[in-house]
């Protein structure tokens, strides 16, 4: 069911994040059409995509599952810290009650499927910024009530729960095959603290070589398998 149109007096400002500029473009699109939406910010990796929601303070973050830099569920989780007052609603591939279950401890309001029509991102929008969750309604669940139960009943300790968010930031850069270099380059760091960071990665995680590093973001579903 589409949600009813807010009031023209402010429009709703998104903030939209994927890696593919033509998805981008396509939602920037649709939403300008929206006459109570404006695009305000585009990010085509995670960490933009939290650095922006916390400059910019946007109504709504729209973000992608699978991201470079900084996965979808992990730049939701940030944000939900960083940007508290934003609302976020992921777009994923996945109908999987485990992804769902991820996106709604990280802080997501709302889950959309990739390959619904342009009215659901619409609704999806519109039930976040008013204060509401939404699922798709291809996702196979009882309520959204026994998801959020289930998602706190879940929270139990594993060892990718005790990363800190910079932590991951270069757990995943590296994992992706960037050097300490490149990850420092790319987090405004030094060189010393990103090696600190990933021999913490490594002690947390109880892996000793960078095969171990990529296999566990594999399994994590944090870089795509090859």
């Amino acid at each position: 069911m589409i949600a009813e149109r807010r009031a023209p007096s402010r429009k709703l400002r998104v903030l939209l994040a994927d890696d593919h500029p033509i998805v981008r473009q396509g939602l920037k699109a649709v939403l300008s059409g929206e006459p109570d939406m404006e695009v305000i910010g585009e990010a085509a990796d995670g960490i933009a995509a939290v650095d922006l929601a916390e400059r910019m303070k946007p109504d709504v973050l729209v973000v992608d599952v699978m991201m470079p830099g900084l996965m979808g569920l992990e730049s939701v989780r940030q944000v939900s810290k960083r940007a508290p007052k934003t609302r976020c609603v992921v777009l994923s591939m996945h109908a999987t009650d485990a992804y769902v279950l991820e996106a709604l401890r990280n802080g997501a309001a709302g889950y959309v499927l990739k390959g619904s029509d342009a009215t659901e991102v619409i609704s999806a929008i519109r039930t976040v910024a008013a204060g509401n969750r939404y699922l798709s309604p291809e996702i196979t669940t009882a309520s959204i009530e026994d998801l959020l139960r289930r998602a706190d009943e879940s929270r139990v300790e594993d060892a990718y729960e005790t990363l800190t968010s910079r932590e991951r930031e270069v757990f995943q850069l590296a994992a992706e095959g960037q050097t300490n270099a490149g990850i420092a380059d790319r987090l405004c760091i030094s060189a010393r603290t990103v090696e600190i960071h990933r021999a913490n990665v490594f002690r947390k995680l109880g892996i000793r070589t960078q095969t171990a590093l990529v296999r566990y973001a594999m399994r994590r579903g944090l870089i795509a398998a090859e």
